[in-house]
Parts: structure tokens; C-alpha cells; sequence
């Protein structure tokens, strides 16, 4: 995982010296009846190893192999130290090679690299097993999100044979987008017509939220609530019957705030 909401980062770029290389972090998030686990510990160049089909960030890493995606994790939570390590496997039905340019200028590119994957889950610390859909993503850009954007919200159904998933975004100028895909189990994507807004609470923080969705929906868990994101699990009804759905909101005006800057080390700590 690049720097995107790194707070050193965002110094660094302010000083001229936003080398993207030098602030990585492996995200990793637990949720279950056994509470919540965090760790998104940012490490600098000398910590990070790249090679064609490997990816190291400290003693975690990521690599391609036998055409699955393998994630081996050694991290420690925050705020409450404690260990997260285990091996994620994530194998794709087919990779999906549809991009999409989330501003007018192309700045920021979005790929749904592998939308429907099986993924197993073998962790040591804590001492826990599932296995289940999965999904993965990718998100580039020419420029910090914040520069382009206001907000967004994105959701992603898992459906039968593949996902459906939406983007709603809001630009810095006061430009709205919004489009809709379903990716099947080959890979292959298809436009869809975007769904209805309908409006959701605001979380603790007061992040404003909504979902687009033609039927009816359910917030089942609010997994994640800061000053500028909410991640929230969803049972959404479909032609299919009901499906889970992931949702995220995000505000760039509310990531800007100094304030907000000021808390983000609490959360994501730095190894230079």
C-alpha cells in the first residue's frame, strides 16, 4: 500500500520532498466478535524491497504466485500493541484488465484488478481461519487525491458470479461523477446504470454518507469511523436475493483539516 493518507507524506510533499517510495504501509484489519484489530505501521525506502512479482514492507510482503496472490503479514496493532501475524492466499476467477479514469483529466486511474476471488485466511496472532470471497483493487494517480477531490463513496456487492460496484465522487471545482459496473467471474466488465442516492445516518464523527442502490439495504456494521472515513458492511437486496456489500465514505476536505493531520499519527505510526 502506497502513502495516499500518510500524514509524513503530506509534510514531506509540503517540503519538497514527497518521495512516494519512502512512505509505504501494509494495511491490515481484523473484525469479529473478538473486537477490532489495527495496524498500518508506515516503514521508509530502506525497509522497502520491490522485484517483478514481490513486494516487501518490513517483515510483511505480498507476491504473485502460482497465480494467486499471497500476502504474508508480521505487523503490531495501534493503539494497543499486539501481534497480526498470518499468511492471506487471494485467487482470482480471472483478472479483470478494465480501467477507469476517476477525473476529467485521467489524473487518478481505478482498476477492479480481481473482483471475484476466493480468499483464505490462515492467521497465527490472534489464531483464527475462514475462507470466503475476495477482492482486489488499485488505485494510481499523477496527483494526491486531495488536490482533486472533495469526496467519494464506493460500494461493491459481492453477487453469484462477480461483483457490482459503484463510484460516486465529487470534485475540488464542484464537478459531480458517478458510474456503475458489474464484473463477472470471467473478468469481463459491463456498464450499468447507476443506481438511486439514498441517504444513510452520519456516523459519530458526522461523516455525511449515502448509498447508491435500487432496492433496499441495511447497514449491519460500521466497521471503521474517523474524522474522514467510514467503512460499513451492508445487506443489500438484489435480483439475486441479498448480497453483502462493502461501503466506504470518504471526505479529502476533512483530510485536509491540520487537525485531522495532527491525529492521523495515532493511527498509522512511521519506521523511517
Amino acid at each position: 500500500m502506497g502513502s495516499v493518507f500518510s500524514p509524513y507524506y503530506a509534510r514531506a510533499r509540503w517540503r519538497g520532498e514527497g518521495d512516494p517510495g519512502n512512505f509505504c504501509a501494509l494495511n491490515v484489519a481484523l473484525y469479529g466478535a473478538g473486537g477490532h484489530r489495527w495496524s498500518m505501521t508506515e516503514r521508509g525506502r530502506r525497509w522497502i524491497g520491490r522485484e517483478p512479482t514481490r513486494f516487501t514492507i518490513g517483515p510483511s510482503s505480498m507476491r504473485w504466485e502460482e497465480g494467486a496472490l499471497v500476502i504474508d503479514i508480521d505487523e503490531v496493532t495501534v493503539p494497543i500493541p499486539s501481534r497480526l501475524r498470518g499468511r492471506v492466499r487471494l485467487a482470482p476467477s480471472a483478472i479483470c484488465d478494465h480501467e477507469v479514469k476517476l477525473d476529467p483529466g485521467g489524473l487518478h486511474v481505478w482498476r477492479p484488478v480481481a473482483p471475484f476471488s476466493r480468499i483464505d485466511v490462515a492467521m497465527e496472532k490472534p489464531a483464527l481461519t475462514w475462507s470466503g470471497i475476495g477482492y482486489h483493487d488499485s488505485n494510481w494517480g499523477a496527483v494526491p487525491l486531495e488536490e482533486s477531490f472533495e469526496s467519494w463513496v464506493w460500494s461493491r456487492a459481492a453477487m453469484t458470479d462477480g461483483a457490482a460496484i459503484v463510484y460516486d465522487t465529487v470534485l475540488r471545482d464542484g464537478g459531480t461523477s458517478a458510474f456503475a459496473l458489474r464484473i463477472g467471474a470471467d473478468g469481463q466488465a459491463s456498464d450499468m446504470a447507476v443506481p438511486p442516492r439514498r441517504d444513510m445516518p452520519a456516523t459519530f464523527w458526522r461523516m455525511a454518507r449515502h448509498m447508491r442502490a435500487e432496492r433496499d439495504f441495511r447497514a449491519v456494521s460500521l466497521f471503521e469511523d474517523s474524522p474522514f472515513y467510514a467503512r460499513t458492511l451492508l445487506k443489500l437486496k438484489t435480483e439475486e436475493g441479498e448480497a453483502d456489500a462493502f461501503h466506504e465514505s470518504l471526505s479529502l476536505r476533512r483530510f485536509r483539516n491540520p487537525v485531522v493531520q495532527m491525529m492521523l499519527p495515532f493511527r498509522m505510526p512511521r519506521r523511517g
